[in-house]
Protein backbone atom coordinates (compact mmCIF):
# COMPACT_ATOMS: atom_id res chain seq x y z
CA UNK A 1 0.00 0.00 0.00
CA UNK A 2 1.57 3.52 -1.20
CA UNK A 3 0.60 6.27 0.52
CA UNK A 4 0.88 9.98 -0.98
CA UNK A 5 -0.77 13.84 -0.89
CA UNK A 6 -3.59 15.25 -3.41
CA UNK A 7 -1.69 17.09 -5.59
CA UNK A 8 -4.80 18.27 -7.06
CA UNK A 9 -8.53 16.72 -7.60
CA UNK A 10 -11.25 18.10 -9.92
CA UNK A 11 -14.38 16.89 -8.85
CA UNK A 12 -16.46 17.95 -12.17
CA UNK A 13 -14.39 16.04 -14.23
CA UNK A 14 -14.23 13.01 -11.50
CA UNK A 15 -10.31 12.41 -11.86
CA UNK A 16 -6.89 14.27 -10.19
CA UNK A 17 -3.13 12.96 -9.51
CA UNK A 18 -1.91 11.73 -6.29
CA UNK A 19 2.10 13.07 -5.80
CA UNK A 20 3.51 9.74 -4.18
CA UNK A 21 6.81 10.05 -1.89
CA UNK A 22 9.04 9.64 -4.98
CA UNK A 23 7.60 12.69 -6.33
CA UNK A 24 6.04 11.01 -8.85
CA UNK A 25 2.36 11.59 -10.44
CA UNK A 26 -0.18 9.30 -9.98
CA UNK A 27 -3.49 9.40 -11.96
CA UNK A 28 -6.95 8.48 -9.24
CA UNK A 29 -10.51 8.46 -11.26
CA UNK A 30 -13.36 8.65 -8.78
CA UNK A 31 -14.37 4.63 -9.25
CA UNK A 32 -10.95 4.23 -7.29
CA UNK A 33 -11.98 6.20 -4.50
CA UNK A 34 -13.23 4.16 -1.48
CA UNK A 35 -16.40 5.25 -0.15
CA UNK A 36 -20.07 5.50 -0.47
CA UNK A 37 -22.52 8.56 -1.50
CA UNK A 38 -20.19 11.37 -4.02
CA UNK A 39 -16.26 10.02 -3.88
CA UNK A 40 -14.38 13.24 -4.30
CA UNK A 41 -10.46 14.24 -3.02
CA UNK A 42 -9.33 17.64 -1.45
CA UNK A 43 -6.18 19.07 -2.54
CA UNK A 44 -3.36 18.38 0.00
CA UNK A 45 -5.38 15.36 2.11
CA UNK A 46 -2.49 12.20 2.72
CA UNK A 47 -4.58 9.09 1.10
CA UNK A 48 -3.19 5.58 1.24
CA UNK A 49 -3.76 3.37 -1.96
CA UNK A 50 -2.79 0.64 -4.67
CA UNK A 51 -0.38 2.09 -7.20
CA UNK A 52 -0.38 0.07 -10.40
CA UNK A 53 1.90 0.88 -13.63
CA UNK A 54 -0.21 1.27 -16.70
CA UNK A 55 0.95 1.84 -20.28
CA UNK A 56 -0.26 5.73 -19.45
CA UNK A 57 1.74 5.87 -16.61
CA UNK A 58 1.34 5.51 -12.78
CA UNK A 59 -2.74 5.18 -11.84
CA UNK A 60 -4.24 4.81 -8.10
CA UNK A 61 -6.76 2.12 -7.13
CA UNK A 62 -8.44 0.99 -3.85
CA UNK A 63 -8.15 5.33 -2.92
CA UNK A 64 -8.46 5.49 1.20
CA UNK A 65 -8.28 8.88 2.60
CA UNK A 66 -6.03 8.57 5.44
CA UNK A 67 -8.57 9.30 8.49
CA UNK A 68 -6.52 9.93 11.58
CA UNK A 69 -4.67 12.63 9.38
CA UNK A 70 -8.36 14.39 8.02
CA UNK A 71 -9.68 14.39 11.65
CA UNK A 72 -6.32 16.18 12.62
CA UNK A 73 -6.38 18.87 10.03
CA UNK A 74 -10.03 19.33 10.36
CA UNK A 75 -9.72 20.65 13.94
CA UNK A 76 -10.41 23.98 13.51
CA UNK A 77 -10.47 25.15 17.40
CA UNK A 78 -7.49 24.09 19.98
CA UNK A 79 -8.09 22.03 22.31
CA UNK A 80 -8.66 24.55 26.10
CA UNK A 81 -6.06 24.60 28.34
CA UNK A 82 -6.45 24.37 32.23
CA UNK A 83 -4.83 25.41 34.96
CA UNK A 84 -4.09 23.69 37.65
Amino acid sequence: MAKGKVKWFDPKKGYGFVLNDEGEDVFVHYTSIIGDGFRCLRNGQTVEYDEIESDKGLQGRQVRIDELKQAMSERSVPEPEFEE
